[in-house]
């Protein structure tokens, strides 16, 4: 089984590295009777590449592997730094020069990073459009990190959860499904809230 992560992070370390490597983490510890195979496509080392594709209409050789290991991944990862409100201009050009049947029914999980909280909506409204768009099936679950979610509480769970998800189609089992739930001692349910309004 093959999973292709795409990160478009362009300093060295990278929040969208660190990120896209937590998620490869969750997907491959929760993927089961299948050996992953992961390849990392850092968009940073074919920008010059990717830009003369734009404008020869042809790859460079290190480009045209990258695309080959999109085309037959079994699952992707997308992970992009969040510039102007929107993914990387770096990022959207390397999936415009993928072809656009490519993605067409693929498993992608997408992830962003960014300063501050109030840019996580670019999941919703650039990214997984962006991927709807292209006809892939996108995780339910897709994971914002900004400055102040690393080592806070929620960011792994989410992680996990989206890791999970991921999994679960790239093994062809339907998306994930949250557990039910189930009733502490501290909860009361609402049909007893309502008996007891009833009395």
């Amino acid at each position: 089984m093959k999973l292709v992560v795409v990160s478009a992070g362009l300093s060295a370390p990278s929040s969208s590295r660190i990120l896209a490597d937590r998620l490869t983490q969750a997907v491959t510890s929760q993927v089961s009777g299948a050996d992953v195979d992961v390849t990392v496509v850092e968009l940073r080392d074919l920008a010059v590449e990717i830009a003369h594709n734009l404008v020869t209409g042809f790859p460079g050789p290190a480009l045209k592997e990258a695309l080959d290991a999109v085309a037959g991944a079994d699952g992707l990862i997308a992970v992009s730094p969040v510039f102007s409100a929107s993914y990387s201009g770096l990022f959207k050009s390397f999936f415009d020069v993928l072809d656009k049947d490519v993605l067409t029914g693929k498993p992608v999980l997408v992830g962003a990073t960014g300063g501050t909280p109030r840019h996580s909506l670019v999941l919703e409204h650039a990214m997984r459009p962006l991927f709807a768009h292209l006809r892939a099936v996108v995780a339910p679950t897709a994971v914002y990190a900004a400055l102040q979610d690393w080592g806070a509480e929620g960011l792994e769970q989410r992680v996990e959860r989206a890791g999970g998800e991921l999994a679960r189609l790239m093994t062809g089992l339907a998306a994930a499904r949250p557990a039910p739930v189930e009733w502490g001692d501290d909860v009361i349910p609402f049909e007893r809230q309502l008996a007891a309004l009833r009395t």
